[in-house]
């Protein structure tokens, strides 16, 4: 597979043109690659030349109606998927979306911008992170709304490693004609499986990758992807995503895109299954010895940190004592995330530390479920409202303004216009935040 975005920076690289333009560095030293806009350079939303080729080429690996480069994260392509959802509403309706309650804050902040109208789905699993949706919960969701949905929106894999069943739920929203939008910021290896389990072979409309999470990509570099079935989406997605983003993209994120193609298209994928049968053994390895996993994610490790007899804290400690930085970590969980990008010795080492992990005796705790606040406000309201920030014991009666949440996971414990109750305090507590954005 060409490589036009690559090959056309070395070129220049390797010109000696006196560069009279942006960014300041002029490319010296190690910023040879780092460019503006200039002839030949293309433009990202507005793309025809080298740019356009590159996606062109993520297209057909990816098998979308099109697939367009983010250099901004799954967060702009999530705010666009949203627009773009939402442009099909029927005239003087807010936006309306059904959504698995463990939303990005991205996904709050693109609701505020369109004033969208959500209504929230909620499951029975424990932690903000984990909001597992059946088709069967889809379809009820959607016969009880005031008017047909302009989307469903689930997390898919979310934090914890859990993958929905995306294909029955796709099925359900194709028979009311409502695109399904899947944010898959932590999946966009799973289309370069011995199976293919991407969103979008499973029937989603659009999804958001973020390819730096899983893929050899510069932090930043993701994808808007559009399924064939929702090629109509296509017409304004460029615009649409320019309505969010840099007029200044990175054209060192849009290399490493590029270069991902020609990795994704030429790789033998034996080190990626190297990467899936390692993840399966070590579970089963820890399982029998009563260190508890969780998720079905095929490169995400997932300890439950209370079943094994541990405090979060106390068992990221443990990875970091061994030299391990793990992707998360909270009371409850533990997350490693795995690629076929980590070395031998990477392996080695996590190897040595599970094996000198032990089973204690379990914690009788559970992960705090997120909480059922009522509305009082708008997503919109809120978010643009004048704020404060007060102390959690404080917040009791007050209206959550703009999300207050660490990153990762970046999962609001309570949505912007809803009112902080005791559930919220008790959650926020759990989860060791102690100030919170409140609507002044």
């Amino acid at each position: 597979m060409n490589t036009p975005i690559v090959d056309f920076l070395n070129k220049y690289a390797e010109s000696g043109t006196a560069r009279f333009h942006m960014p300041g560095h002029k490319g010296s030293g190690e910023y040879a690659f780092d460019i503006t806009e200039i002839k030949g350079a293309d433009e990202l939303f507005g793309a025809e030349g080298i740019i356009a080729e590159s996606e062109e080429n993520a297209t057909a690996l990816f098998g979308t109606a099109h697939s367009y480069f983010s250099t901004e994260g799954s967060t702009l392509s999530i705010k666009a998927m949203l627009t773009l959802a939402a442009s099909q509403k029927p005239k003087d309706e807010r936006p309306l979306f059904l959504a698995a309650r463990n939303v990005h804050k991205a996904f709050v902040y693109g609701a505020a911008m369109l004033d969208a109208e959500v209504k929230w789905l909620y499951s029975e699993e424990g932690h903000i992170c984990k909001c597992i949706i059946t088709p069967d919960d889809a379809l009820k969701a959607i016969e009880s709304c005031r008017r047909k949905p302009d989307g469903v929106y689930i997390t898919s894999p979310d934090y914890l490693g859990n993958i929905m069943d995306i294909k029955a739920i796709a099925e359900v929203c194709d028979r009311y004609m409502i695109p399904l939008l899947v944010d898959n910021a932590h999946g966009a290896y799973l289309a370069f499986l011995e199976k293919n389990i991407h969103p979008i072979s499973l029937g989603a409309s659009m999804c958001a990758d973020s390819a730096h999470k899983t893929l050899p990509v510069l932090t930043g570099g993701a994808y808007l992807h559009i399924a064939k079935k929702a090629s109509h989406f296509c017409e304004n997605a460029r615009s649409t995503l320019a309505m969010y983003a840099s007029t200044s993209p990175s054209y060192l994120i849009l290399r490493s895109l590029d270069a991902c193609n020609k990795y994704l298209a030429e790789s033998d994928k034996k080190r990626r299954d190297f990467a899936v049968k390692y993840v399966e053994n070590t579970r089963e390895m820890l399982a029998k010895k009563q260190i508890v996993t969780e998720g079905n994610e095929p490169l995400k490790i997932v300890i439950n940190a209370p079943s094994s007899g541990y405090e979060g804290d106390e068992l990221s400690e443990f990875f970091r004592n061994m030299s391990i930085e793990p992707e998360f970590c909270d009371r409850d969980y533990t997350v490693l995330l795995v690629s076929e990008f980590n070395s031998d010795r990477e392996f080695e080492l996590l190897s040595r530390a599970f094996d000198a992990l032990k089973a204690k005796s379990p914690i009788n705790r559970y992960a705090q479920k997120a909480p059922k606040a009522k509305a009082e406000m708008s997503i919109r309201e809120a978010v643009f409202a004048l704020s404060e920030t007060v102390d959690i014991k404080d917040a009791e009666g007050r209206v959550a303004a703009q999300p207050t949440v660490s990153c990762p996971p970046a999962v609001p414990i309570a949505i912007s216009g809803e009112i902080i109750d005791k559930e919220c305090i008790s959650a926020f507590s759990h989860y060791g935040l102690t100030k919170i954005k409140v609507v002044k």
